[in-house]
């Protein structure tokens, strides 16, 4: 029997309808993450983890390959200075490594941001926090998942 990662264990615990997907070979790249699930690189929903202050952070959820805009990211935050977290950071905060990052289960309770971006696919895939693996569910099911988050334009 296979385990389900730690992002499909929370969402089985809220009773959040959602799918396992597990690459069969290595991935390396976001389109091709996208095509072996079936779905367009806008539906791969991307977590990232910025450092607002010396022991602070915020998850950032952002759909596709496209580049958020950090002047938007500065200014909703009212940061004059922010940076990605270091691999060792993701993984100290989050409890995931890099590339394996969901939005759930987290290891540290985290502000959540949701690009508008997220917000125009029906449905997404995003890390289970397991790397090689994914989860799949409705965007709806993700932000009622979340519960508090906040949604904004940073492209």
């Amino acid at each position: 029997m296979t385990h389900n990662p730690p992002v499909a264990r929370a969402l089985q615990a809220m009773g959040i309808p959602h799918r396992v997907f597990r690459h069969t070979r290595p991935i390396t790249s976001l389109e091709e993450a996208a095509a072996a699930r079936g779905q367009s690189p806008r539906q791969i929903v991307r977590s990232i983890l910025f450092r607002t202050g010396k022991e602070s952070y915020v998850l950032v959820l952002a759909a596709g390959p496209e580049q958020l805009s950090w002047p938007a990211l500065r200014r909703h935050l009212g940061q004059s200075r922010l940076t990605m977290a270091t691999p060792a950071e993701v993984l100290e905060v989050t409890g995931y490594r890099v590339g394996a990052v969901g939005p759930l289960g987290l290891k540290t309770p985290l502000p959540v941001l949701v690009d508008a971006s997220v917000l125009a696919q029906e449905e997404i895939s995003c890390g289970s926090g397991e790397r090689g693996v994914a989860v799949i569910l409705r965007v709806e099911d993700l932000l009622r998942a979340l519960g508090d988050y906040q949604v904004v334009n940073l492209r």
